[in-house]
């Protein structure tokens, strides 16, 4: 006689005091992940304003070079990093102790490897932008800031896997102020070395990464402290044994979060076609400005959903990650409507922020409200992809933000702003037709494509094969009893 399956029926309609644990559980991860994605937005904010005081040419420089190694360095390492999130998540859930250390060594060694194409690339800037037809002066410069930015792609591979490590096991608040102690030198720092010692661009990298290497350290120093980490020798034949599964993970992953990071460099580039190319580029910068400080607060969201969810699939239980799932969406919603009122409301003064320029000021005012209202679905679509993540779905996520930017957004763009000279919020209409189109076609995934009760068997499963470390296939009888007697449920 076939063996019953847990009955999940009497366990579907939330409770509100349910909600409210999770909406506790949830902010109090993400609140604290909210303000070191700030401290890391005023991190970079001051190394613009310090390459700003030594001159235009060093800013436009340091500008073109920080675009150039976003692009080819820290966002591969940011996406490929991400693919830890469902394993570390799981094993977190399941208590797979051993998976969880041995998934962020082998992250580890993932991005050690990529660092070396990725210099190749930082290396070679001078010749690539000059080959593009850039300034001989401003690439120059750029290649300056470049070289001496080096170092900091070995601390981003400590780094990026280290927050991820943390996050999956809810450890946000020690993240938070490692970030703080580093940022608070920061300032002091660019001070000393541009100032000071008179080092110019270079002092301006070196300062970066000196705080990125500060803040690698004592996240490093917290993690040997208090939490379940550990190396062993035997241990290291095992490690590169699983690196190619956590590698199908990390590629798609890495894919879905470029290619969102890279259309916005190709609206930079787009706007430099338009009629007024100073004009419609310095409103362009003002613009990605603004939509990375509203990003911090989904970004965060997404990231500590990604864990939630991993969390309650590990431990076996759907409907739990199904609460964190649906309580994150409504989180994700309420902030994209709280964008668009203060874009609204504040478009004719954001600009002054940025700048004196009334025809500045007056384009950025015309396409403030489009980017509110872009917020609107980027915010779900950024939380429904930090879901599909911890559901070990990060495929998903990357074919539809390929179809949605790149199928959808950058013909709509184009055709609006040259066929139809709309102009410049011709191409910001195009990013909210691609925002569109990801959060309604996340939705439906997660809303009318996954199976919860599926989706929690595939995350014991996978810590099931994974849990010896070694790659050996448990019993079917044994792994199958494993699943029954972790798919227990909360009432």
């Amino acid at each position: 006689m076939a063996e019953k399956r847990p009955d999940f029926q009497s366990h579907r309609l939330s409770t509100s005091s349910q909600v409210l644990e999770e909406l506790k559980e949830l902010w109090s991860m993400a609140l604290p992940i909210t303000a070191m994605n700030c401290l890391v937005y005023v991190r970079a904010v001051v190394s613009v304003l310090f390459l700003g005081r030594i001159g235009s040419l060093e800013l436009a420089g340091g500008a073109l070079s920080i675009g150039f190694t976003n692009i080819t360095g820290y966002s591969v390492l940011v996406g490929l990093a991400s693919g830890l999130e469902p394993v570390c998540s799981q094993a977190y859930g399941s208590k797979n102790w051993d998976l969880l250390s041995l998934s962020l060594h082998r992250m580890i060694f993932i991005l050690f490897l990529a660092v070396f194409p990725i210099s190749l690339l930082w290396i070679n800037l001078e010749s690539i932008m000059l080959f593009m037809g850039q300034d001989e002066d401003i690439t120059s410069m750029a290649a300056k800031y470049c070289v001496y930015s080096l170092p900091d792609l070995l601390t981003n591979t400590f780094l990026q896997p280290l927050r991820v490590y943390l996050r999956s096991q809810g450890v946000t608040k020690p993240q938070m102020w490692c970030t703080l102690l580093a940022v608070v030198f920061h300032i002091p720092l660019n001070y000393v070395l541009v100032v000071v010692l008179g080092l110019g661009v270079p002092g301006v990298a070196v300062a970066s990464v000196l705080t990125n290497l500060h803040m690698m350290v004592l996240m490093m120093g917290y993690v040997v402290a208090y939490t379940r980490w550990g190396w062993k020798w035997e241990g290291i034949g095992a490690a590169c044994c699983g690196v190619a599964s956590l590698l199908r993970l990390a590629v798609p992953s890495c894919i879905g979060i470029c290619l969102e990071w890279w259309w916005y460099e190709i609206v930079t580039v787009l706007a430099g076609y338009l009629p007024d190319p100073k004009l419609a580029v310095a409103a362009t910068g003002i613009i990605i400005q603004t939509t990375s400080l509203m990003y911090t607060v989904p970004m965060a969201l997404a990231g500590c959903v990604s864990a939630r969810v991993g969390n309650e699939l590990g431990m076996g239980r759907p409907y739990k990650a199904k609460l964190a799932a649906v309580v994150a969406l409504a989180c994700a919603f309420a902030i994209g409507f709280i964008n668009v009122m203060w874009t609204i409301i504040f478009k004719e003064k954001w600009g002054g922020l940025f700048t004196k320029d009334g025809m500045l000021k007056a384009l950025v005012a015309s396409v403030l409200p489009i980017i509110g209202l872009c917020e609107l679905g980027n915010c779900p679509q950024t939380t429904g992809c930090g879901i599909l993540r911890g559901a070990a779905r990060p495929a998903v996520g990357a074919r539809i933000n390929l179809v949605s930017f790149y199928l959808v957004g950058t013909p709509v763009a184009v055709a609006l702003a040259f066929w139809l000279d709309v102009g410049f919020s011709g191409l910001w209409s195009g990013l909210l037709a691609a925002q569109a189109a990801c959060a309604i076609s996340i939705l439906y995934v997660v809303f009318s494509c996954t199976d919860w009760e599926t989706e929690a068997l595939n995350a014991l499963k996978l810590s099931g094969i994974e849990m010896s470390g070694e790659g050996d296939i448990i019993d079917e009888e044994k792994k199958g009893l494993l699943i029954l007697e972790n798919l227990k449920i909360d009432a």
